[in-house]
């Protein structure tokens, strides 16, 4: 698949607030977080509005954000309070999970909500400051389920857990280890519980796994936060870099801190591309679904291009 070129990357929205996660609507709204701790919603016709708490606790910094089957939005905090909460369409916020097996859920990275209800959770690390766990050999991320209002830890012991994704059969649970770099899976059983981890991909030097989804011919895309590298892996396991925008130089200042572990928050607050200022995440959508949208974390608006291939639905367009 050949790769797509920089000048073919336009843009959408105007002023965001950290838009790290994206989701897009069955009507052409892009969903993008907004670190005022809320959401804020991209029209297809250009316009665009803000749905912020109207009450309730400060410190709500929303990164992975979900939709779920009532048409709310579910909040992965990832301020200092930690948990999940759920945000309505009026601004109405309400705590979703707090806390699990006796024990407060620390800043949360991701949320998802799968087809059958079921909500996952993932802790990139319980280290304070969280920079501690930016490190080749982090091993405390893990990921919760949530289900008829249960919260248990279904895996525990990885690298930096970022984004997951149930793959479009549903049959395995894919997530992606930004620090220990690689995509592992694991096998759906009876009930939401998962089976053994298996390692689908490594990556390389200035690659650092974040977003995650699939397409319709069954290929898995992975956005690389710092390197700005979009990586589509296909069925045969090949890794094709169809996107990249980072300055070499200072990307390899970034390597050589986190092999010798001295990566922290100032490698991850600059940005090293052109146009591309750290994506983060990536969603399809438009009637199509080939327009890709990239969430990020230091610019104010979103990145798009069009996809030579059509994304796979994503599960919230059954319900919304």
């Amino acid at each position: 698949m050949p790769p797509v070129p920089l000048a073919a990357i336009g843009f959408v929205g105007r002023g965001l607030h950290r838009p790290e996660c994206v989701l897009c609507g069955r009507d052409g709204t892009v969903f993008v977080s907004d670190w005022r701790g809320g959401v804020t919603a991209l029209a297809s016709h250009g316009s665009q509005h803000s749905i912020l708490p109207r009450e309730g606790p400060g410190g709500i910094q929303p990164n992975g954000i979900a939709i779920d089957r009532d048409g709310s939005f579910l909040l992965a905090n990832l301020g200092e309070a930690g948990g999940v909460w759920r945000l309505q369409r009026d601004g109405t916020l309400e705590p979703f999970c707090l806390e699990v097996a006796g024990e407060p859920l620390p800043p949360c990275n991701f949320v998802l909500v799968d087809g059958d209800g079921g909500v996952w959770i993932t802790v990139s690390t319980r280290l304070r400051p969280r920079a501690l766990g930016y490190r080749p050999d982090a091993s405390d991320g893990l990921i919760v389920r949530v289900d008829e209002d249960r919260a248990r830890v279904v895996a525990d012991g990885l690298g930096y857990t970022n984004e997951v994704q149930i793959d479009p059969r549903g049959e395995w649970l894919y997530v992606n280890e930004t620090f220990g770099r690689r995509l592992s899976r694991f096998p759906l059983t009876v009930g939401g519980s998962l089976g053994e981890r298996e390692t689908v991909a490594t990556f390389g030097a200035g690659t650092f796994p974040d977003g995650l989804t699939f397409d319709a011919e069954g290929g898995i895309w992975v956005t690389s936060i710092v390197s700005n590298r979009v990586i589509r892996i296909s069925s045969d396991g090949e890794q094709s870099v169809l996107i990249e925008d980072a300055d070499p130089l200072k990307l390899q200042e970034v390597e050589e801190a986190f092999l010798a572990g001295r990566l922290g928050r100032p490698h991850l607050d600059h940005s090293f591309g052109t146009r591309l200022k750290n994506i983060s995440s990536l969603a399809f959508g438009g009637p199509d679904l080939r327009t890709a949208y990239l969430g990020c974390l230091l610019d104010d608006r979103i990145a798009t291009f069009r996809s030579p291939v059509p994304g796979h639905p994503p599960a919230h367009w059954a319900w919304s």
